[in-house]
């Protein structure tokens, strides 16, 4: 039996800033990590590590990176005020989102981010991946100019390295059972220490242990048909343990359970994510891209916006076609503004010198109806408005269904390439309920349950039928923030 004051099970983003938080509290803090050390970190390790938060100017920028003055006068940043952020939520969520939780993200954001600073993050801009050259000047674009130095790996890194300095104690192949709860309050954590039973006593428990996106059983269950077949982008060890856990005891669950942030996604990807290959299975170019399923047909508007507003529905989209497969085909004229990791080693990919050739070499595809399509799509394309991928530039079709509203180029420069894709899950939607203020859980009656805090992907309401990329690990931090005070406060008042 151990006795802390806080225990935090899990330990990606969302659980270290929790546990981060109860320590600075003055709490004595464990983390119960389900998976061995080399595999710790959650799925925020796999993350790309852009961050999605609100902004007005680069002085706001300035408080995360060093970024010089001249620099600093001399680019466009674009702009993501609270306003925008709001809006986008809403709009990708079909206006379900929790208003109270997209109020409590979006304004507390920024802080948050610049308290990431201080606790050894380390930022700088996203100018691979979120910025052009446009009429000799940087300019940045889909509202996300920050990124953490090193990816997901280097956020869990920087953070794993404060919390250990601070004293947090993590047990690692530990994973969490049971809550231990007397029907009245939750006073700690049934756990499995590499296999053996061990009781953690805590003052304060907080799960920030993942969805259920490695279950392939609940995947179907709440998903739908199909969705055991998705690859998984991130960790093995999200199964749904901790919202089992909560559900067990009467919490109240929350938010879109049939709703998923799924990509495209390399289609001979590992079963799980591959650390030694982090970003290899990436397919996000897709807007420059004529997206082709087995029959040869078209099945979305690929350029209808940035990927970081699509790229997390269009995954399902990609399942429910004939294979759950598809390509993405581009010609020459883009090559250049394709991601990098279309030129890894671990990609399937096919090049010809003519269509005709390259439908042939299209495993599964109807070359036919692949042709057609090509036709129809060169015909449609309204040529006289000019190509710029650092907006939408509104070159899109006319004629033809679907269409496609920006980005669209006729297929006819050789050499053309096309990569297969699947779809791969990153993670679930569905939560638990909690108090916005201090992330305490509540019950099937929306009363609190003392004792009992959530953070991370855990929380219910946020998220509905899509997602704008890099909201997920702001969220983790904003709300993993407010659960380590809430539950370290309440564990030094008992």
């Amino acid at each position: 039996m151990e006795q802390f004051d806080v225990v935090v099970v899990g330990k990606g983003n969302a659980a270290l800033c929790a546990a981060l938080a109860a320590c600075d509290k003055g709490a004595k803090v464990a983390m119960l990590e389900a998976a061995p050390i080399d595999d710790s970190g959650g799925n925020s390790r796999f993350a790309g590590g852009v961050m999605r938060f609100a902004y007005s100017s680069a002085k706001d920028l300035q408080r995360l990176a060093d970024i010089p003055d001249d620099e600093a006068e001399s680019t466009d940043w674009d702009n993501n005020s609270r306003d925008i952020f709001f809006d986008d939520l809403l709009r990708v969520t079909n206006e379900r989102t929790d208003p109270d939780l997209c109020e409590t993200l979006v304004n507390n954001s920024l802080e948050a981010m610049v308290w990431l600073r201080s606790q050894g993050v380390r930022f700088v801009p996203t100018y691979r991946a979120q910025s052009a050259i446009v009429n000799g000047k940087r300019k940045f674009f889909g509202r996300m100019p920050m990124e953490v130095s090193g990816g997901g790996p280097g956020l869990v890194q920087y953070l794993n390295d404060t919390a250990v300095k601070k004293g947090v104690q993590i047990f690692y192949e530990t994973r969490a059972v049971s809550l231990i709860y007397d029907g009245v309050k939750v006073s700690g954590v049934n756990a499995k220490v590499k296999g053996v039973p061990t009781e953690f006593h805590a003052k304060s428990v907080v799960l920030a242990c993942g969805g259920f996106e490695a279950n392939p059983e609940w995947r179907t269950k709440y998903l739908g048909p199909g969705w055991e077949l998705a690859k998984v982008r991130g960790t093995k060890y999200n199964m749904g343990d901790g919202l089992k856990m909560a559900l067990d005891i009467g919490a109240c669950p929350y938010g879109n359970w049939s709703g998923r942030h799924a990509v495209s996604w390399e289609r001979y990807a590992p079963e799980f994510g591959d650390l030694t290959l982090p970003h290899s299975s990436y397919r996000h170019s897709y807007p420059m891209s004529l997206m082709i399923n087995n029959e040869g047909k078209r099945f979305v508007d690929e350029g209808i916006d940035f990927y970081n507003f699509t790229y997390a529905k269009y995954g399902g989209e990609v399942l429910k076609q004939p294979g759950q497969e598809a390509w993405q085909v581009f010609d020459a004229k883009v090559k250049h503004i394709l991601r990098p990791e279309y030129g890894d080693r671990m990609v399937t990919r096919v090049v010809a010198n003519t269509i005709e050739e390259l439908a042939e070499k299209m495993e599964g595809v109807n070359a036919k109806g692949f042709l057609k399509t090509v036709e129809e799509f060169n015909a449609a394309v309204k040529t006289e408005v000019p190509f710029n991928h650092a907006i939408k530039d509104g070159r899109g079709t006319e004629g033809i269904e679907p269409p496609k509203s920006n980005w669209a180029n006729p297929l006819d420069t050789a050499p053309f390439e096309a990569y297969h894709t699947t779809c791969g899950i990153t993670f679930t939607f569905g939560g638990l309920r909690i108090n916005p203020k201090d992330g305490q859980v509540v019950d099937v009656h929306h009363h609190p349950i003392p004792g009992l805090y959530t953070a991370g992907e855990m929380v219910g309401g946020i998220f509905y039928f899509n997602y704008p990329a890099g909201t997920g690990l702001v969220s983790g931090v904003v709300f993993g923030m407010i659960a380590g005070n809430g539950a370290g406060e309440a564990s030094l008042a008992n």
